[in-house]
C-alpha cells in the first residue's frame, strides 16, 4: 500500500498547518518495512511447515547466518530474538563490568543493554561526524572504564582506527552497535569485522528485516561459543546445561523473513541511493538545510536521509518544520531527541555527573529524518521538498505559530 498524493501546493496557504489539504493522503513512514517479494517468503514458510521445526537452531536459522557471515567476511554469525539482547549477551560474553563508555547521540537501547546489566553507561559526545569521539571517550576513561560500545550512526562508520588506539592504549574492550550499518565499508572493509564483535539489528524498520531480529558477529573463536550457549539457556547438546543462559534464540519464522529480505539487499540499497540523490537535488536551493551525505569511495546502505536545520538560517525551528511535515502526512523523525543522557533514566540516575554534549545536544535539536525505501517515490520527494520550500518563504508568517507540543506525546513505532 503506497502513501497516495493530494493536491498539489501553490502557495503557503495550502500547507496543512494553515488549512490545507496534506500533501499525502496517508502517512509516510520513516522506517516503513521493505517487504520481500510474498512468493519468496510463502516458500520459505512452507519448508518450515513441512519439517515442523519452528526454532532452536533449524535450517532456515543456520542458512540466516551461514550467508550474513559469508557477505560480512566473519568466522561467526549468531542470530538473536533482537538486537538490544545481542548486546546484552555481547556484554555478558566479555565479561564487562563497571563502566562502559557510549554515545549519547543514538537509539537508547545502546545504553539500556548497558545499565540493564547493572553496568554504568558512561556518556561520550560525538564527533563531527555523529560517532563517538575518541578523544571526548579518552578523557572519560577510569579505573572502572572495561569498555567502549562505538556506534556506527546512520551507516557511517566510527572512527575506527581511532577508538582502537585508545582501546589497546587503555586495555579495553572495544565493541561496535552496528545496527544501522549492514552492508556498509569502511576503506574497503566490511562492518560487522571490527572491535571484539559488533551487533546488527533486523527489525522491521531496517534495511534487511526479519521482523524482529539482531544478530552478533565476531571472529573470536571463545566468544562465539559463549554467546551460542548464552542465547539459548547454556544448553551444549540435548539435556547437558554447562552456561548461564536465556532464551535469545531466533525463530524459523523471522529467519524466512530475515533470508528472503536478505536476498534483495542489492535492490533496496539502489532504491535507496537514488532516493538520497533526489533528495539532494530536490532541495539543493532550500537554504537552512544540510543533508547528511556519504563517502564517495566507501559503500552504504543509504538506510537513512539525514539533514540538519539551521534555524537562524531557515528561520524556522527544527521542531516548527518537523510538526509542518507531520500535518502533511510527512511522518519525519527527530532522532535522537533529546540524547541519552537527557532523558530517564539517566538524567535521574546520574544528576551529579554534570553532563554537557556540545556536539550531541546541538545535533538532537536540529536533526531530521525523511521517509526513503520503497515507499518513497521521486514524486513523493518533490512533494516534500515543495512543502518545505513553501515553508521558507513564508517563515515570516509561520515562526511561532506551529504548534510543537504534541512532538513530545508522539507514541513510538
Amino acid at each position: 500500500m503506497g502513501s497516495g498524493i493530494g493536491k498539489d501546493k501553490s502557495s503557503i496557504d495550502d500547507l496543512a498547518v494553515l488549512g490545507g489539504s496534506p500533501a499525502f493522503s496517508e502517512p509516510l513512514h520513516v522506517g516503513r518495512p521493505n517487504l520481500p517479494p510474498l512468493e519468496r517468503f510463502t516458500e520459505l514458510v512452507g519448508q518450515i511447515f513441512e519439517r515442523g521445526w519452528l526454532t532452536n537452531s533449524g535450517p532456515v536459522v543456520q542458512e540466516f547466518e551461514r550467508r550474513l557471515a559469508e557477505r560480512i567476511g566473519v568466522r561467526h554469525c549468531i542470530t538473536t530474538t533482537n538486537a538490544t539482547v545481542a548486546l546484552e549477551l555481547v556484554i555478558r560474553g566479555c565479561d564487562l563490568s563497571g563502566e562502559v563508555i557510549v554515545p549519547s547521540f543514538t537509539f537508547v537501547a545502546t545504553a539500556h543493554a548497558v545499565q540493564w546489566l547493572g553496568l554504568t553507561p558512561v556518556f561520550a559526545d560525538v564527533g563531527p561526524d555523529h560517532n563517538l569521539d575518541p578523544d571526548a571517550v579518552a578523557a572519560l576513561i577510569n579505573e572502572r572504564t572495561s569498555a567502549i560500545l562505538g556506534v556506527h550512526l546512520w551507516g557511517r562508520p566510527c572512527d575506527v582506527d581511532g577508538l582502537t588506539d585508545v582501546a589497546r592504549r587503555h586495555g579495553l574492550t572495544l565493541l561496535f552497535d552496528a545496527a544501522h550499518a549492514l552492508g556498509c565499508t569502511l576503506r574497503g572493509r566490511n562492518v560487522g569485522t571490527f572491535g571484539r564483535a559488533e551487533v546488527f539489528s533486523f527489525h522491521a524498520t531496517k534495511y534487511v528485516n526479519s521482523a524482529e531480529g539482531g544478530a552478533v558477529t565476531t571472529n573470536d573463536d571463545i566468544l562465539a561459543e559463549r554467546i551460542r550457549l548464552m542465547r539459548n539457556f547454556g544448553f551444549v547438546n540435548y539435556d547437558q546445561v554447562i552456561y548461564l543462559g536465556t532464551n535469545a534464540k531466533m525463530n524459523e519464522l523471522s529467519a524466512a523473513m530475515g533470508l528472503a529480505s536478505l536476498e534483495q539487499i542489492d535492490e533496496i540499497r539502489e532504491v535507496n541511493r537514488l532516493n538520497h540523490v533526489a533528495y539532494l537535488r530536490e532541495m539543493s536551493d532550500i537554504r537552512g538545510l544540510r543533508f547528511l551525505e556519504f563517502s564517495a569511495t566507501d559503500q552504504s546502505n543509504h538506510q537513512y536521509v539525514v539533514a540538519e536545520v539551521d534555524p537562524s538560517v531557515m528561520n524556522l525551528e527544527r521542531d516548527e518544520i518537523v510538526s509542518l511535515l507531520m500535518a502533511e502526512n510527512i511522518l519525519v523523525r527527530r532522532y535522537f531527541h533529546p540524547g541519552c543522557h537527557r532523558m530517564e533514566p539517566y538524567r535521574t540516575l546520574y544528576p551529579s555527573a554534570g553532563v554537557r554534549l556540545g556536539r550531541t545536544e546541538h545535533l538532537t535539536d536540529r536533526i531530521m529524518v525523511f521517509p526513503t525505501g520503497r515507499a518513497v517515490t521521486p514524486d513523493s520527494i518533490q512533494r516534500i521538498a515543495q512543502c518545505i520550500r513553501l515553508a521558507v518563504e513564508g517563515s515570516s508568517r509561520l515562526r511561532g505559530q506551529i504548534d510543537t507540543s504534541a512532538l513530545n506525546q508522539l507514541p513510538r513505532g
